[in-house]
């Protein structure tokens, strides 16, 4: 059964080719997905999955080569000029290194300030009131920082700017691209604790784009597995972690440091290397790999079909289907 919601991002049939005509490399091969008005959906899978493409496709840092992405109903693929840079304030993203996403000349009160300047919303005292505000909101003192620049402050005091700078357009959707994984463990907890704090009280919806399944897990109330370029699964985040349908997914949860030893998942190796986006494999893209592969996995590529509600998978021989055999 489908959700009656109504979707905030409605993302359908992206595709982000790299390339050339002769060479084209399939970073992102048709993917729809929806995320909901205060939700946040994990985007997990391998490294070069098209996962942090995806993102970028979505604000068009990276231009899509193909498909949709609604905004609020607003297709974001459409617009241009100052339409587009006006409707991308409703979207943030929050990247993978938070030193060098930050400008290395400009004082740290000036990095916050700067979406604000562009789009002269608020100026002179209001303006200052508004930045103190963030970066007390993220944990920065105004007073004491924020005259200085990014190089003298660690990564995880770095993110904590780039997030008080996402803030300051008041945003309804934030992209987090991989946003804890170059910090510490500690750091990591401090920094998803405050991104917790934050949606709550700004009304924030997330994708948030990881490769730590269990930072995934307990963040996310939905999950989406890529790989290669495909989303092969997607449903609740407790659903999927207790019972994956997708053998990628399966294998993926295996492999996590952090799975439960007692786990029916843990111990199981997924063989081999994901193979290249320039030549990716007829039918279903992970067959090459799937203990389970049949001839109609070469020859048919498998849909996201609903087989629960809220939980699909695009295999042609889910698991479940498997433990009836």
């Amino acid at each position: 059964m489908s959700d009656p919601r109504t979707p905030l991002l409605k993302v359908r049939d992206l595709s982000v080719t790299f390339g050339t005509k002769r060479h084209p490399v399939s970073a992102v091969a048709g993917i729809s997905f929806d995320v909901y008005e205060g939700e946040t959906l994990g985007l997990v899978g391998e490294s070069g999955c098209g996962k942090s493409t995806t993102g970028k496709a979505i604000m068009r840092i990276v231009e899509p080569t193909g498909g949709t992405v609604e905004l609020e109903g607003r297709d974001i693929t459409t617009e241009k000029g100052r339409a587009l840079r006006q409707l991308r304030t409703r979207l943030q993203m929050i990247f993978q290194d938070p030193i060098s996403s930050l400008n290395p000349r400009r004082r740290v009160k000036d990095i916050v300030a700067e979406p604000l300047d562009c789009w002269k919303s608020v100026t002179g005292d209001e303006r200052e009131r508004l930045v103190q505000d963030l970066l007390s909101k993220v944990g920065i003192d105004p007073l004491v920082y924020g005259n200085r620049y990014a190089r003298q402050f660690s990564g995880g005091q770095c993110q904590r700017i780039s997030i008080a700078r996402s803030l300051a357009m008041r945003p309804k959707l934030l992209i987090c691209d991989e946003m804890v994984s170059a910090l510490d463990v500690s750091v990591q907890a401090q920094i998803l604790n405050l991104l917790e704090d934050l949606k709550n009280e700004y009304g924030l919806t997330l994708l948030f784009i990881a490769h730590d399944l269990a930072v995934v897990k307990n963040v996310s109330d939905r999950v989406a597995v890529m790989y290669l370029g495909k989303i092969c699964e997607i449903g609740p985040s407790d659903t999927l972690y207790e019972d994956p349908e997708h053998p990628y997914t399966k294998f993926l949860l295996g492999a996590a440091l952090e799975a439960d030893v007692d786990s029916p998942v843990h111990g199981d190796v997924l063989e081999g290397e994901p193979p290249s986006p320039l030549n990716p494999p007829s039918g279903c893209r992970f067959r090459t790999r799937c203990p389970n592969a049949t001839e109609k996995c070469a020859s048919e590529e498998p849909l996201l079909q609903e087989i629960a509600p809220g939980h699909q998978v695009a295999c042609h021989y889910p698991l479940r289907t498997l433990a009836r055999r």
